[in-house]
């Protein structure tokens, strides 16, 4: 049986849960304010990555880019891939589903959204739970759902997930410019 959008939003949700609550929980001292889902273009299962300042501070010290260079990237983040004993079962639900380079334009495009918007709505439900903190502590942390490399439906994405005020930095560092 193929797995439905609701089957995915349902797994990610589960499953970015554990991993987030792992995260969180495992690094009390860090101020996390960034964590996303990654995915590809052709939207596979994602995986989980975050930043906190004392992982930047640290990570930015040991290399040769500053800070800045550092600060968003998913891939240079120590915490990137985080939690997969959580989120690699789930990808077997993706593969379950039609694979978008393997069916018309057309169909790869239904698949492709339709993966994302399972993402989306797990990270909305989480955010909705109060998963990431509420008030200030909520503005403090920006989360997403990303596509490597990266397009600019992760800046439509991001501006459905966050309130504004969490993504001032993130818009003037890191957001992909909007199609003309």
């Amino acid at each position: 049986m193929v797995p439905t959008e609701f089957d995915l939003a349902d797994a990610v949700y589960r499953a970015t849960r554990a991993a987030v609550s792992d995260l969180f929980r495992e690094h009390p001292d860090h101020h996390f304010y960034y964590c996303s889902l990654v995915t590809t273009g052709e939207a596979f299962g994602p995986a989980l990555s975050a930043w906190s300042t004392e992982a930047l501070a640290a990570a930015a010290s040991a290399s040769d880019f500053d800070a800045e260079m550092l600060k968003w990237s998913y891939a240079d983040s120590p915490f990137c891939c985080y939690g997969e004993q959580h989120l690699q079962p789930i990808r077997a639900l993706f593969d379950a589903r039609p694979q978008v380079f393997d069916v018309s334009d057309d169909d790869a495009d239904v698949e492709y959204e339709l993966r994302l918007r399972a993402m989306e709505s797990a990270m909305a439900r989480l955010d909705d739970e109060g998963l990431f903190g509420s008030g200030d502590q909520r503005l403090g942390i920006v989360i997403n759902v990303e596509v490597m490399p990266p397009d600019t439906t992760n800046t439509e994405r991001a501006l459905r997930l966050n309130p504004s005020a969490a993504l001032t930095a993130w818009l003037e560092e890191a957001a992909e410019p909007a199609d003309t």
